[in-house]
């Protein structure tokens, strides 16, 4: 989900790049060549003139602010906390609320064998989305207001996860109408459409 994020704003700003494969299933990200761009040995990275930088929400936040992309990242101040309050919801509260039940029930990962465990990571998860779904009624357009933003590159992704989990969900009718607007995007389609969860 965290490469996608970028590889979206990427696309929503029209922005070329190379993309070079590493995690799962590619090269080594314990790799010293890997751990010199990230010690924390994570994906994404972003490579540009300044050197390298992590992080994908800041990756995010770094690609608009630098194309003075005013429209996923508001410069006004209050406007942009408005943007960044959402995106940094997505990484603290929700991510910690489906971290196990996603492990467990998508990827059947070793070690999230807990039905314990991961009914408590749904409850969460199915909570957090509620919380989003009661925001998305009130704004009846996007998560931080009227207008698409960096925000909705999160959530979307997100909400296209709790989506496609298999696991019990309550009918959220925000959400839905939500992730079918998001469809119409075409970064959308290219990058979450295609992807499991």
């Amino acid at each position: 989900m965290n490469v996608r994020k970028v590889l979206w704003t990427l696309d929503e700003l029209g922005l070329a790049h190379e993309r070079e494969d590493w995690g799962a299933g590619f090269a080594s990200t314990r790799d010293p060549a890997f751990l010199a761009l990230n010690p924390n040995g994570l994906v994404p990275v972003l490579i540009d003139a300044a050197g390298p930088l992590w992080e994908s929400n800041t990756i995010c936040r770094y690609l608009a602010g630098r194309q003075g992309d005013a429209s996923l990242l508001p410069l006004e101040p209050r406007a942009r906390a408005g943007v960044e309050q959402w995106m940094d919801w997505q990484v603290t509260e929700l991510n910690s609320a489906w971290r196990y039940a996603f492990q467990a029930l998508s990827r059947r990962a070793p070690g999230y064998d807990d039905p314990g465990l991961t009914q408590d990571s749904v409850a969460a998860w199915n909570a957090a989305m509620s919380l989003l779904d009661a925001r998305l009624a009130l704004t009846a357009a996007f998560v931080a207001g009227e207008t698409f933003t960096l925000a909705d590159i999160c959530l979307g992704l997100a909400t296209h996860r709790w989506l496609r989990t298999p696991m019990a969900r309550p009918t959220l009718p925000a959400v839905e109408t939500y992730y079918a607007r998001l469809r119409t995007r075409p970064a959308f389609a290219s990058h979450a459409l295609d992807a499991v969860a």
